[in-house]
């Protein structure tokens, strides 16, 4: 298969989904400063996406049967996205936005490992190569040796340490529900799937809640603002991308988006005030440059 070029009306919806994406991470931190914990923020993007995706089931008249084998699988693959956005929402609210998603854009190499361990799918070549690169950039940008906050390697893992094994679990997670997606559940409807693990995603988010004790609301205005930007920007996005890129000629993701930390990057400077050294800017660009060349190959 040879990857098909896009139009422009098509890169810019791209990039625009990757910038509300990159956004809403940067909306979440806004809320966990504000009172806002992981579980309740989940909670309410995941059940908010559900619904629009399900108003849009019900809208286009999707095909609602499955066979047996995904009817077992869904669930499975809605409990792993749950899990998935728990992590990640946990690595956001510990590191720099930009951070946190360069460490979860590893999921292409999770997802290779985990095909290759369940169904023996062996890794293409190009991914291989890749592999180096983008460890090596994830190194640079994470300053896994503290040379560029002058901590030394031992106190830049103890200040980035919980949040990047929170980063690579949901990395881990997403690169196993999409190797079980790809297997075990072609044909179904993508919208249909995305409501089913979006809604499943939310109910093991309201089980964290109840076992939490309950929603850990805003404590100031800035914070209800993040909590319902999160939702509606990562709502929206999903609307984007399943009624508009259709009707553009693009069927699924695409490498484009994976352009998200470098928005997150450059809103978390503007909005938060957070800023990374120059080297580690660098090794931003070689990971997500790396996760792009991957993603836009000729196959």
């Amino acid at each position: 298969m040879t990857t098909r070029s896009i139009g422009p009306a098509a890169f810019f919806t791209l990039l625009l989904i990757a910038l509300m994406m990159g956004a809403n991470h940067v909306a979440a931190r806004i809320a966990f400063n504000h009172g806002v914990d992981v579980a309740t923020a989940v909670a309410f993007r995941s059940i908010a996406t559900a619904l629009v995706v399900l108003a849009l089931v019900l809208r286009a008249g999707a095909k609602l049967d499955l066979t047996p084998r995904q009817r077992r699988f869904l669930p499975g693959i809605g409990l792993l996205i749950g899990v998935q956005s728990l992590f990640l929402y946990s690595a956001v609210a510990r590191l720099p936005v930009a951070l946190a998603l360069l460490a979860f854009n590893t999921y292409p190499l999770w997802t290779a490992l985990l095909a290759w361990v369940i169904y023996r799918q062996r890794p293409e070549r190009t991914l291989v190569i890749a592999m180096p690169v983008i460890l090596l950039g994830l190194a640079l940008a994470l300053d896994v040796l503290g040379a560029a906050s002058g901590l030394g390697a031992a106190g830049q893992w103890g200040r980035i340490g919980a949040g990047v094994a929170f980063a690579l679990a949901a990395a881990a997670s997403f690169g196993l529900a999409l190797v079980l997606t790809q297997h075990e559940t072609q044909g179904v409807d993508g919208r249909v799937r995305t409501m089913a693990s979006m809604g499943i995603a939310g109910a093991v988010a309201l089980i964290a809640v109840t076992v939490q004790g309950g929603f850990h609301l805003p404590t100031a205005p800035a914070g209800w603002g993040g909590l319902a930007a999160l939702a509606f920007l990562y709502g929206t996005a999903f609307t984007i991308m399943f009624t508009v890129l259709p009707r553009l000629g693009v069927v699924g993701n695409s490498a484009i988006m994976n352009v998200e930390p470098v928005f997150a990057l450059v809103l978390a400077w503007l909005i938060l005030g957070q800023a990374i050294a120059p080297v580690q800017v660098a090794g931003a660009l070689l990971v997500v440059g790396a996760v792009m060349w991957l993603g836009l190959r000729r196959r």
